[in-house]
């Protein structure tokens, strides 16, 4: 099956509900490729490539809802899919916020071409993604001190979607990405330390370098080597920019319609609150060329657009889907997701917080000593109160300066607090889905030896 027959495959699995006896649907077909390839100790350990096709429908018995997906095209799977799901939803509970959107909710026009989602050139051969797998490892084993590479690969995916619904939507895009990673390992024994380096991208020109990332992750792992726990105590905290898009992730989190209307968020009675220190914006562009969150339009065919979800510090509404909008009582913001497998749910596309104006030099200079978290691991965050606590590692910062490598520790402290009181470098890499820059947090709890 080629990309073209999407639009066909969900109009089939539609006339099928409609058959079945839904009185409204919606469906959507994906059909992919990926190829990965995994090096180590210059031999190839690993190769994998797939391929296949995904649907995904649902359908509407007056205010119930079910949905069901298979990877089998034939017309008696079709057939069986919206049986299936007729008779599932008929079982189901009422749902007075289900529903497709009106028609006038629906985009109209939209410009797939100028968000960049999809590489025309070739598909990489599995020989040149081993290729940079086995150089990204030869860069790292350059580095004196590594005792060996974990890991190095390569890979590529591509996905066409096509969505469709009974309400008149009919609409799909192609998505390509390409992707190069390694995990170093410095030390031996007890004393052995890890850390990686890697990059991702839609288009394969735009991917840094194999030996850079190599190089990149034989340095961190070097500099991780000896780590031992900081003191315990009250310190400030510099979030390096690989980690610090956790802390706005927890924000995005709490600020998630279907989490407000569970009652299940700590930020549920601070609309048009201050969240984020004056003067601070963090704004959602879902029409960034080449960049991973991009889309034009949502998975129940709404207009993504441009909206500022933090301004001046201050929290400006929730992100919603049509279910979590009808249950709130607000207009949707074009930020439903979904498999083929569940029904749509809210999700953020690429949002950007605004950088500082000093670099991340300058905020370990100024923050005098305290810890420099450079990767996290395990959490534990109270999605009701907002308490927050992880195991974390990194680098010990004493006068200003970084002094040795720290791990085994955990920082706690109060994410409404953590938020508010947060100051930003200006080091974010504008390429990624969520552009954060490192983020300093005045006073956090560290417990360490």
């Amino acid at each position: 099956m080629t990309p073209s027959d999407l639009p066909d495959l969900t109009q089939r699995l539609l006339a099928a509900a409609k058959a079945a006896g839904a009185d409204a649907a919606d469906a959507m077909a994906v059909q992919g490729t990926s190829i990965s390839v995994d090096v180590r100790e210059g031999a190839l350990e690993q190769a994998e490539r797939s391929e296949g096709i995904d649907l995904g429908l649902r359908v509407f018995v007056g205010q119930k809802q079910a949905n069901v997906s298979s990877s089998d095209v034939s017309d008696r799977t079709v057939e069986e899919m919206a049986t299936r799901a007729v008779a599932m939803a008929a079982e189901a509970p009422d749902d007075p916020h289900a529903g497709l959107a009106d028609p006038d909710q629906l985009v109209r026009d939209w410009d797939v071409d100028a968000l960049e989602l999809n590489d025309t050139s070739a598909e990489p051969a599995p020989d040149a993604l081993r290729a940079d797998a086995l150089a990204a490892e030869a860069a790292a084993m350059d580095i004196a001190g590594v005792t060996q590479v974990q890991q190095a690969t390569g890979a590529y995916g591509a996905r066409d979607i096509w969505l469709a619904a009974s309400n008149g939507f009919s609409g799909g895009y192609r998505r390509t990405d390409r992707a190069l990673s390694c995990v170093a390992i410095a030390g031996t024994g007890a004393g052995m330390e890890r850390d990686y380096s890697g990059d991702s991208r839609i288009f394969q020109t735009d991917l840094r370098p194999a030996a850079e990332i190599g190089r990149e992750a034989g340095e961190r792992a070097i500099a991780r080597a000896g780590a031992r726990k900081p003191p315990t105590g009250s310190y400030p905290v510099l979030f390096d920019e690989r980690i610090s898009a956790s802390l706005i992730g927890h924000l995005l989190a709490a600020a998630n319609g279907a989490s407000i209307a569970r009652g299940g968020s700590w930020l549920r009675d601070l609309l048009g609150a201050q969240v984020l220190p004056t003067g601070l914006n963090l704004v959602e562009d879902p029409h960034r060329p080449r960049t991973g969150g991009s889309r034009p339009f949502d998975a129940e065919g709404l207009p993504t657009r441009v909206r500022k979800i933090v301004e001046d510090g201050m929290l400006t509404g929730w992100t919603l889907d049509l279910s979590a909008a009808r249950k709130l009582g607000f207009a949707p913001t074009g930020n439903a997701a979904r498999s083929t497998s569940a029904p749509p749910s809210p999700s953020n596309w690429n949002v950007t917080l605004d950088p500082g104006t000093h670099s991340r030099a300058d905020l370990i200079r100024d923050m005098g000593t305290g810890l420099l978290v450079t990767s996290m691991i395990g959490s534990t965050i109270n999605p009701n109160t907002g308490d927050y606590s992880r195991g974390a590692a990194g680098m010990w910062v004493e006068n200003g300066e970084i002094t040795y490598p720290v791990n085994e520790c955990t920082i706690a402290g109060s994410l409404p607090d953590m938020l508010k009181r947060i100051i930003p470098a200006n080091d974010a890499r504008t390429h990624l889905s969520r552009v954060v820059p490192s983020l300093l947090v005045p006073g956090m709890t560290l417990a360490g030896s």
